[in-house]
């Protein structure tokens, strides 16, 4: 789910990036009153795509603290548990690194 949300503001974020360039390419060919809008309305596009990136980055910075709360709160009332998780992760990981390097 966050994943998507994460692929839809960077789609979002692209899309106004260029429709941004695209106007001040025809800012560039423009000139007079026509080329200052058309400066405008792609640094407004610009002050836009910054904003949904700002708010992306407050979202996943919130999320992520949480993660690590629920996992502090967790390790603190299942110590124990949670060695023998870590203890079981460490042998899995370090079983695919050997065989990898029996491998390569």
């Amino acid at each position: 789910m966050q994943a998507n949300k994460l692929k839809t503001v960077r789609n979002d974020v692209q899309s106004l990036l260029q429709q941004a360039q695209d106007l001040f390419a025809q800012a560039a060919q423009t000139t007079g009153q026509k080329a200052d809008e058309l400066r405008a309305s792609a640094q407004a596009l610009l002050e836009q795509a910054l904003n949904t990136a700002h708010d992306a980055q407050s979202t996943v910075v919130e999320t992520g603290r949480q993660i690590v709360t629920t996992t502090d709160d967790y390790v603190q009332s299942n110590p124990w548990r949670a060695i023998a998780i870590g203890t079981g992760i460490g042998l899995l990981v370090g079983l695919a690194v050997g065989r990898c390097a029996d491998h390569g």
